[in-house]
């Protein structure tokens, strides 16, 4: 955990306080469980399938309900959030993870699972929602960027271990059932938690108890830290409080606001349009269209996905403050655009450049094309593709052996350029909206802005998650990927000419990048402020603005020498 560590001043603790550590984990929690809920039905599906004979369309709205339910949990999480505090949502939402998970293990009918995808989903939403929020508003604030990415890591890390109970379960009777069964043991753990987590400073302050606010900055900073910077924080709390209440919705249609919000919107949307969580969620199929031979190789390969996904999210953290927010994501597009190039060219070799959707099964030439065809199995001593019903081969089977040298080739590209992929997703695209959200707004519009950014975020998974495998269907998997490429070569150009570089800005320098009518790419430095930005929204004083920029001033004023941590 040394890259923890501040390295902005010699005098500073090497670490947060113990206190912090265990907030976070118990926080965090939701995150991980995020991570499970969304990464579980990899391996699930592919036994379900077949259990009860699903079809593609059944397949995607079982995956995608619960990013219908998270769309949902998002809104009212965010509805209720600064009403009843961080800790009762987070409290709803363990008791919901549990319940999706009880529903989910003991489902007998195809809508009954669904449900149980939408109620995990309701508690995915608002995980997603509050935990970074709850985090941010706990840490100590010389630590706070780098806690707030640690459910990067845990989301990452429940992805991880999803595919790994999937492993461990895929050949178990009832395997399936075990693997959601397993999602309602973190929860308990959160609620075994909560009655020692304390509600957030800031939550505290809007219900003006301020003592009780005072105590758990106390036990954020440590014991040793002066009075003057306790008290500087919770001045600092009260001024952002009456900046932000002091905004609406309406300053978002602002300019100077509204690109900003553009920003966020188009990175939240192609971190969903290039096809990455289809990549999590259907991993082990794609691997079965890839050519290994059954479900449980291909979800030991899957492991292999998830486990790079978790290792270049922790170079990403480590290295995004050197190298840039702007220079990773260039380089995240890149090589996702040639990832997903290879992958279409493998199973080129695979399947088939065929549409899946031949009047009968005979006309499929090789056994890729023919395992995605529902109907459809193949006969490997005939070496023929047959309907399903039919009574004519023994050996029929949906597992597809590689034999020619083209296959065997294409299997292990397919297997190559999806870790590429989702290498370079991890290390960029995968963190860097997140993070970039949370600096390009001014503070009084922040939550306002990054909620939609959020739903914008889900809404595109959504829609990703409900057409993947019709989409292989109707014009290819190899279409289908270079139709992500094809997004992402978009989304290139967009960041490019309208995302700059903050690295190193103060947020009140990086909301200045949006300016004027430049394209904010041309300005890695903030432009010298005016005089006419000293005004806020229309309506506002200039001592308003004043009033947030002194809140600004006042969140960084505390040297580290003034901090000792437990």
């Amino acid at each position: 955990m040394d890259w923890l560590s501040s390295t902005s001043n010699s005098d500073m603790a090497a670490r947060p306080p113990r206190f912090v550590f265990f907030v976070v984990f118990c926080i965090t929690i939701g995150g991980l469980l995020f991570g499970y809920d969304t990464g579980v039905i990899s391996g699930a599906l592919v036994v379900i399938k077949y259990e009860w004979d699903l079809n593609s369309t059944q397949q995607e709205f079982i995956v995608g309900g619960t990013t219908l339910g998270a769309i949902a949990g998002g809104l009212f999480s965010g509805l209720f959030a600064d009403r009843w505090g961080r800790r009762v949502i987070t409290f709803l939402s363990s008791l919901v993870f549990i319940l999706g998970a009880l529903i989910m293990t003991f489902a007998k009918s195809y809508s009954v699972l669904i449900g149980g995808r939408v109620v995990v989903g309701l508690a995915v939403g608002a995980a997603s929602m509050v935990v970074p929020i709850y985090i941010g508003e706990l840490a100590p604030k010389e630590f706070r960027g780098r806690l707030v990415t640690l459910n990067v890591l845990a989301i990452t890390g429940g992805q991880l271990i999803a595919y790994l109970v999937s492993w461990a379960l895929t050949d178990v009777h009832d395997g399936w059932r075990w693997m959601f069964a397993v999602s309602a043991f973190p929860p308990a753990v959160q609620l075994c938690c909560l009655p020692w987590l304390p509600e957030s400073p800031r939550v505290l302050v809007q219900r003006g108890q301020d003592d009780r606010a005072r105590a758990i900055l106390r036990r954020i900073y440590g014991t040793k830290v002066s009075e003057s910077t306790v008290d500087d924080e919770l001045e600092s709390i009260h001024r952002s409080m009456r900046t932000e209440n002091a905004t609406s919705y309406r300053d978002l249609l602002r300019t100077i606001n509204l690109k900003p919000l553009l920003v966020a919107c188009v990175l939240q949307l192609m971190q969903q349009f290039s096809g990455f969580n289809t990549a999590m969620y259907y991993s082990a199929t794609i691997l079965k269209m890839a050519g290994f031979s059954s479900s449980k190789s291909a979800t030991q390969f899957s492991i292999a996905i998830a486990a790079t996904n978790m290792l270049m999210t922790i170079v990403a953290i480590s290295i995004i403050d050197r190298f840039g927010r702007r220079k990773l994501l260039l380089v995240s597009f890149m090589g996702m655009i040639i990832g997903l190039i290879l992958l279409g060219i493998a199973f080129i070799f695979i399947v088939g450049l065929v549409k899946i959707t031949k009047d009968t099964c005979q006309e499929y030439a090789k056994c890729g094309a023919c395992a995605l065809d529902d109907h459809c199995n193949w006969s490997p001593s005939a070496n023929l593709c047959a309907s399903k019903s039919s009574t004519l081969y023994s050996d029929l089977t949906d597992n597809c052996e590689s034999h020619s040298g083209r296959e065997k080739a294409g299997t292990w590209l397919a297997l190559a350029s999806l870790i590429f992929y989702v290498a370079l997703y991890a290390v960029g695209l995968g963190n860097v909206p997140w993070l970039v959200q949370s600096e390009i707004f001014a503070q009084g519009i922040r939550s306002k802005a990054g909620s939609i950014a959020t739903a914008t975020n889900w809404v595109s998974n959504f829609i990703i998650s409900v057409t993947f495998l019709t989409m292989t269907l109707h014009i290819t998997a190899s279409g289908t990927f270079w139709l992500y490429a094809g997004i992402l070569l978009l989304g290139l150009v967009f960041v490019f000419f309208m995302v700059p570089e903050t690295k190193g800005l103060k947020l009140e320098d990086v909301q200045r990048l949006f300016v004027g009518k430049g394209l904010p790419y041309r300005r890695q430095e903030a432009p010298p402020k005016r005089s006419s930005e000293s005004s806020t929204t229309s309506g506002r004083t200039t001592s308003s603005a004043t009033g947030g920029e002194v809140a600004n001033r006042l969140l960084n004023s505390t040297t580290v020498s003034e901090i000792n941590h437990n």
